[in-house]
């Protein structure tokens, strides 16, 4: 019977690798080099050589594994292939059906990584009990994820979850990354809340904090917390610009809980509460009351929906 499965999170600088009970329960968690050279070509024997010296450490048998599920930075093609992921400088692989001859047959099944942390956080995290779901992740950009009836939305394309880079600011001139304009991400990361910042802040001229110091989306919302003025603005603008995104994808998906995660999530509560103003402003009826919470499993996610990945 098997009660092991693996999940494996490759980014660009390391690999994250998690040991799970078929139950969810995390035995073990580790890191391995992500060895990008050569157009990566090393970094799955890499994998599958930390995942067999793990078996043969724990004395467990091939039998005794569901299978390993590994999230990537890339569209992913029917749970297997991945079209492209530029940061592990690879072009289309067969992931899947590589990993699986490294490891001697033990089944794989692949997910970019922003849908496969959505995944572990409606199986352990924030999401827990749910089976349709909105994942955002605010970092350095905006992330996301979608799950109806307890699977990943992937799309004909990969791109289904690419919150990141719906338009919420039309009048916008200056590029996201992705070649577009006026991209939630430009607004709502953390590169996007020092932007509005540094606007605001020009534009304004009342005293703050903000213009004394390093201007980051801590700043900010260390800031807001403190009643300062100018940081309220900036917060209040973010806000509607991520609560009215999030208002017109719970239109299209409906779902039992809405969870924030990433880097700019660790201002908390009160972050929660200036989004929620503007999701329940521009919410269908229906949706208005949709809890909108913070992410639990930080930067385990990853693990955790990739294992998630190879368990039924």
């Amino acid at each position: 019977m098997s009660v092991y499965c693996f999940g494996i999170d490759i980014g660009g600088t390391t690999v994250k690798c998690g040991l799970f009970q078929t139950t969810g329960e995390l035995c073990e968690k580790w890191e391995i080099k992500t060895r990008t050279e050569d157009n990566g070509k090393a970094i799955l024997p890499d994998v599958a050589e930390a995942i067999l010296a793990k078996m043969k450490e724990k004395d467990i048998t091939k039998e005794m594994v569901a299978g390993v599920g590994v999230g990537v930075p890339g569209p992913v093609i029917r749970e297997r292939e991945v079209a492209v992921a530029v940061n592990l400088h690879w072009g289309y692989t067969m992931l899947a059906n590589e990993l699986e001859e490294l490891l001697g047959d033990i089944p794989v099944k692949v997910g970019n990584d922003a849908n496969v942390a959505a995944l572990g956080e409606m199986w352990k995290g924030g999401g827990e009990g749910t089976n349709d779901l909105i994942m955002v992740t605010l970092g350095t950009g905006v992330g996301g994820g979608i799950i109806v009836g307890g699977k990943i939305v992937t799309g004909a394309h990969g791109a289904g979850g690419e919150i990141g880079h719906a338009c919420v600011e039309p009048e916008e001139t200056e590029a996201c990354n992705c070649g577009n304009k006026g991209c939630l991400e430009q607004m709502a990361s953390a590169t996007g809340i020092v932007r509005l910042a540094k606007k605001i802040l020009a534009e304004s001229d009342q005293e703050s904090v903000l213009s004394k110091g390093e201007v980051s989306a801590k700043t900010v919302f260390d800031a807001y917390k403190d009643g300062d003025a100018v940081a309220e603005k900036i917060v209040d603008k973010f806000a509607g610009y991520l609560g009215n995104a999030l208002g017109i994808f719970s239109c299209v998906v409906d779902p039992d809980i809405i969870v924030i995660g990433g880097g700019v999530s660790k201002a908390g509560q009160p972050l929660i509460d200036a989004v929620k103003k503007y999701f329940q402003r521009d919410a269908f009826l229906s949706c208005k009351d949709t809890p909108i919470v913070l992410a639990k499993l930080d930067n385990d996610a990853g693990i955790y929906g990739a294992a998630k990945l190879v368990v039924e």
